[in-house]
């Protein structure tokens, strides 16, 4: 393994407000996953984008509030979960 795979997170474990390099989404073993997986990458969860948790939902810390490029979506934990990031990417616009 290289250094950027052993220093990668799921995004759920991000800190907030840090930026991040999504690195992949992972395919979850269970079939009702893999139209999830689709739907992340769809909205632009691909390698290389930049990202960050910029609110946290309470009760439950859920959803998370994730900025990607312009755009803000809310994610529950389960879908950030299978999502790989770098953190400490450069900040992006």
């Amino acid at each position: 393994m290289n250094g950027a795979a052993l220093a990668a997170i799921s995004l759920d474990q991000l800190p907030k407000n840090q930026w991040a390099t999504v690195l992949e989404v992972r395919r979850p073993e269970e079939t009702e996953g893999h139209e999830l997986v689709l739907r992340l990458t769809e909205i632009g969860f691909v390698p290389g984008e930049a990202v960050r948790i910029v609110a946290i939902g309470v009760p439950g810390r859920e959803p998370l509030a994730v900025r990607l490029g312009h755009t803000t979506f809310a994610l529950r934990r389960h879908e950030a979960s299978f999502i790989r990031v770098l953190p400490g990417a450069a900040q992006h616009g």
